[in-house]
């Protein structure tokens, strides 16, 4: 990052060039907000309220060269007026170190509003174009686990982190930003690092989230669950995988339990199709679930599954269906329909 430091440029802002170079930037923003705010939807909100912020403050500007820095300068400050008296986002298994029991009685309770920690699509979160070592740093650093733990910062430090570790920000850059010193970044920088560590080592942020490479696992996982194979489906588990399904507090820890949820609770789920979909840089699915009308399936879930030693180690079904309307999935299913293409979605906003 290097034009916080340009000098200003003389003349008028050409207000339509301007337009264009801040489109440019919305990616790069949406994931910023997105890692700070732990929601797609709320990344949205904050980035449109930062561009409006920012057409409304024109004459603070100083000169075009300078408009990265002042963007993130804007949605800086728009997440920590978000994240003011906040409580933090998370997944159901982070919250509670007991998993749900009985399995049939998994669904008694829930989750209020904003306090789940939100997936999101990976190419509204990651900027294209970008040096391949950097998209992969970045795609790193959008996957869910890691989210989910930089939820546990302050959301100062969680800026800090962001900013230095993610957008290699110098600490100077960052402390201009923050209006404070470099002592303090380098200071909230080492005491995040070592959050986030803890977190890792406790096992909160283990990385292992599924990639597009590992073809077999993909395959086999969508055939035995659109097949409704449990014993095929049972093979792809850890003996002690976890299932988290917010809204909802339940989580689940062990095959033999998933499995049981799956025949039992959630055997409403038989016959659905599930889509392939990039969500926090890793393959997901969306899932249509049977409906009511014969040949119709809808929409159900976002599963984000993580993988570790070529078993599946988690299951992350996100039953928040307005998510299909932001990510430009279609609202059904029709038998016959070929299934939806990622380049056929609606692009973000």
């Amino acid at each position: 990052m290097t034009d916080l430091l340009s000098p200003p440029d003389d003349g008028v802002v050409d207000r339509a060039d301007l337009e264009a170079r801040m489109a440019t930037h919305r990616a790069e923003l949406t994931g910023y907000c997105y890692r700070m705010l732990g929601s797609s939807f709320d990344a949205e909100d904050a980035v449109q309220d930062t561009m409006v912020r920012a057409w409304r403050s024109l004459d603070k500007l100083q000169g075009p060269g300078a408009l990265r820095s002042w963007l993130y300068r804007i949605a800086t400050n728009v997440c920590l007026d978000a994240l003011d008296g906040r409580k933090r986002r998370a997944l159901p298994v982070d919250l509670s170190d007991e998993p749900s029991a009985p399995v049939e009685a998994s669904l008694a309770g829930s989750l209020p509003e904003g306090s789940w920690v939100e997936p999101a699509l990976t190419r509204q979160v990651v900027a294209v174009g970008s040096d391949p070592a950097d998209v992969a740093v970045t795609r790193d650093s959008v996957r869910l686990a890691f989210v989910a733990a930089l939820q546990v910062l302050p959301p100062r430090q969680r800026a800090v982190l962001v900013l230095r570790e993610v957008l290699r920000w110098k600490a100077e850059e960052v402390a201009r930003l923050l209006d404070t010193s470099v002592p303090a970044v380098n200071s909230a920088l080492q005491r995040a690092r070592a959050t986030v560590a803890a977190q890792t080592e406790a096992g909160k942020a283990r990385p292992g989230e599924v990639d597009a490479d590992q073809t077999q696992l993909l395959a086999g996982y969508v055939d035995a669950f659109t097949r409704y194979d449990m014993d095929a489906f049972v093979a792809l588990l850890h003996a002690d995988a976890v299932q988290d399904m917010p809204p909802f507090t339940m989580w689940l820890r062990s095959a033999q339990d998933i499995v049981a949820w799956m025949v039992g609770p959630g055997s409403a789920c038989e016959g659905s199709t599930l889509v392939p979909v990039s969500l926090n840089g890793s393959t997901a699915f969306a899932q249509y679930k049977p409906g009511d009308v014969p040949g119709v399936k809808r929409p159900f879930a976002f599963q984000a599954l993580e993988v570790h030693e070529g078993r599946i180690s988690r299951i992350t079904s996100f039953l928040d269906t307005r998510l299909f309307a932001l990510f430009g999935l279609p609202a059904e299913l029709r038998e016959g329909d070929p299934l939806p293409e990622p380049s056929t979605w609606a692009a973000p906003a």
